[in-house]
């Protein structure tokens, strides 16, 4: 993400994806928008390594509160409000929009969810609820995989490639965590 994040420090508006939005560029609340949801990103993916971990969990417990306040906050406060106003906008037509109009505010839902269920110290249904959350958050990666992928099949019509991979990136990830909450719950039971 961090090469996908570099080209826009230089603050053109014709480089990588601005060059597709070129008669979006000039208005200033999608600029915003832009630039807010891209740069938020790099530290919500990343606090996802520190998050998750069992180690940190255990033995540096104020660690993982500042870094999951610090996810929270960024994704309820900038990255997924400014999600909402890209989705609204997004490549692909109605199709890929409705996608990410759904996904945005699924994923301020799971955070928003995952933080009140850590303040009322109900840590199975706050991992389950940030695990969530995540798998939205991942979406990005997921979404630029798929796009590499697609781009080296011939079986997808390439006019229907980005509403494909705006409904799988989020889906798939969602998907994987519901199945293994499911395959955890019956674990416990036995």
């Amino acid at each position: 993400m961090a090469k996908v994040i570099y080209p826009y420090l230089s603050g053109k508006l014709d480089v990588d994806f601005l060059a597709t939005k070129q008669h979006l560029v000039h208005l200033l609340h999608y600029r915003i928008a832009f630039y807010t949801h891209i740069f938020s990103s790099l530290p919500v993916l990343l606090s996802g390594v520190f998050l998750f971990s069992k180690t940190i969990q255990r033995q540096l417990p104020g660690l993982h509160r500042n870094i999951g306040k610090g996810y929270v906050g960024l994704v309820l406060l900038f990255a997924a409000p400014s999600g909402m106003v890209m989705a609204y906008y997004a490549n692909g037509g109605v199709g890929a929009q409705l996608s990410f109009l759904l996904a945005t505010p699924l994923w301020w839902w799971f955070t928003w969810q995952g933080l009140q269920t850590a303040r009322q110290r109900n840590f199975v249904a706050h991992r389950a609820w940030m695990m969530r959350s995540y798998a939205m958050s991942f979406s990005a990666i997921t979404l630029r995989a798929s796009q590499l992928f697609l781009n080296e099949v011939d079986w997808v019509d390439p006019a229907y490639h980005y509403v494909v991979v705006a409904w799988e990136s989020w889906l798939l990830n969602l998907g994987i965590v519901e199945i293994y909450l499911k395959m955890k719950i019956e674990a416990d039971l036995n």
